[in-house]
């Protein structure tokens, strides 16, 4: 054979290899998305188990806080957003449309770092607020010391963390102040973004849960995996009930039954401060929200996420609730299922 058929031979050969390279990669659909870390846990689950039942799919999460996410799906260069704090009315007149779909639910947790402390802590919402407030300056605090009878408190200075980012934790856990506290309300106000009285910032969760476990006399806010991935205590917190519950899936089911009648209407709705009938309930929890506009151009990408974001409020809950977020009660699977129907791609239904 001549060298220059064998070199046309190999020519042909190369230019097969890289067409099959190129069908492979055409294949492949990459979605993403950014924002509330307090669902990170979670998402980091439902994208590799997702990834892995669909090879041709891959999905990128970025965790960066609710506000991050919102602002990405609002200037288009993510597929979809997650935050804990639903957008109002206001909100979503200023954006393309978007379907909010709830996909987990978890608690806040309060964290400290208190070495020599011997019982959990506890806290009252008074207590919880002045210490946020600045009020509470040491541990031994009388009012710190009413909700821990016959414990030995540290007489350390406490030492605040708070979120530095736009975060929806921060919105779950400054809207329960608001509904506890008349002077917080009135001082501070509860959103995604507040200015703290006191406190060092730290980013994300991953932030906060390291100011703390670094800091003696330290406490803050996270969702409950950061605290338990980090070996951090929590605090019981004193519900309406007069109840000192700690955070838990469970606690959070409890949470979001009393409120069913209001989250049938509105998922929006925050499930704070329950009422005392619900005795259970721990009073620092909250939806996550997936954030998605409702039509776009690419039917592949389209297609890809509507499935992803089936799996995730159907069999993705059983993962998250492994991670200790409460399942989804039924009503809010419909709702999701719902608003999962109004995805469209050119404006086309997507099958």
């Amino acid at each position: 054979m001549s060298s220059r058929r064998v070199a046309a031979l190999v020519a042909v050969a190369a230019l097969v290899s890289l067409s099959g390279c190129n069908s492979s990669n055409n294949n492949t659909v990459a979605l993403s998305g950014a924002g509330s870390t307090f669902v990170n846990p979670a998402m980091s689950r439902w994208t590799a188990d997702f990834s892995q039942a669909h090879p041709n799919i891959q999905i990128n999460y970025q965790s960066i806080g609710s506000g991050g996410g919102i602002q990405q799906v609002k200037a288009g260069t993510v597929d979809f957003g997650a935050s804990d704090v639903a957008l109002n009315d206001q909100q979503l007149a200023g954006m393309t449309p978007v379907v909010q779909i709830p996909e987990s639910a978890g608690p806040v947790c309060i964290t400290y770092n208190l070495p020599g402390l011997t019982a959990p802590l506890r806290l009252s919402p008074e207590a919880l607020a002045d210490i946020f407030l600045g009020k509470i300056k040491t541990w031994k605090d009388p009012l710190v010391a009413k909700d821990n009878p016959g414990v030995k408190l540290p007489s350390s200075s406490v030492v605040v963390s708070h979120r530095s980012d736009g975060s929806g934790t921060t919105g779950i856990f400054t809207e329960y102040l608001s509904a506890v506290s008349p002077e917080w309300k009135q001082k501070v106000g509860s959103g995604t973004a507040v200015s703290w009285p006191v406190g060092i910032g730290g980013k994300g969760n991953e932030g906060v849960t390291g100011n703390v476990r670094n800091t003696p006399g330290a406490i803050g806010y996270v969702e409950l995996a950061y605290a338990q991935q980090n070996h951090l205590p929590t605090a019981g917190i004193q519900n309406q009930a007069g109840q000192y519950v700690q955070p838990s899936p469970a606690g959070t089911t409890a949470d979001i039954a009393a409120f069913s009648a209001q989250l049938t209407q509105d998922p929006r709705e925050p499930i704070v401060n329950p009422p005392a009938k619900a005795p259970d309930a721990y009073p620092i929890s909250g939806l996550t929200f997936l954030i998605i506009p409702k039509d776009g151009p690419d039917k592949a990408k389209r297609t890809a996420l509507k499935q992803f974001v089936q799996y995730i409020i159907t069999n993705g809950q059983a993962a998250a609730e492994s991670l200790n977020y409460a399942p989804l009660p039924d009503e809010v699977k419909q709702y999701d299922q719902q608003q999962l129907q109004q995805l469209t791609a050119g404006g086309q239904p997507i099958g």
